[in-house]
């Protein structure tokens, strides 16, 4: 079975409206607990997914780069810092309330500012294929 139909079996319609109640289960990437959300992955979109994203106590999404797509954020719950740019040697610190936008190309790794609490996050990118565009970056070579 392949992932689409996996990730697609809880998904409700096809004609012309999709639904998937309560969010899927948990997925993981670079550290980063993922609700599975919609995408290409489990229905017709072309250009866009969402999910919501937890980072555990004390966790890191390490440093990379999206290829190519924007991302939105808004945080829900907890404080979270991005660190960015050549070398990642900008930080930007976010708690829940905020909105945040990723331009394409802009290197940055992220983390839980609290040892005891989640931040969870909702996640819009304009990509269907969720993390398929993201390439790592060594942050000490200044250079993707």
């Amino acid at each position: 079975m392949s992932e689409r139909q996996d990730l697609g079996a809880l998904v409700e319609g096809a004609d012309g409206i999709s639904v998937l109640r309560g969010g899927g289960g948990r997925r993981d990437w670079n550290g980063i607990h993922y609700k599975t959300g919609l995408s290409s992955k489990n229905v017709k979109a072309k250009a866009l997914s969402i999910n919501v994203a937890t980072i555990p106590p004390g966790g890191v999404a390490y440093a990379h780069i999206h290829v190519d797509f924007e991302v939105m954020l808004y945080i829900l719950e907890g404080e979270v810092r991005h660190e960015y740019g050549d070398g990642c040697k900008q930080a930007v610190d976010n708690s829940a309330g905020d909105f945040i936008f990723i331009e394409p190309g802009v290197p940055h790794e992220v983390f839980n500012l609290s040892d005891t609490e989640p931040v969870v996050a909702f996640v819009a990118r304009s990509t269907a294929d969720e993390w398929d565009k993201i390439i790592p970056y060594d942050r000490t070579a200044a250079g993707p």
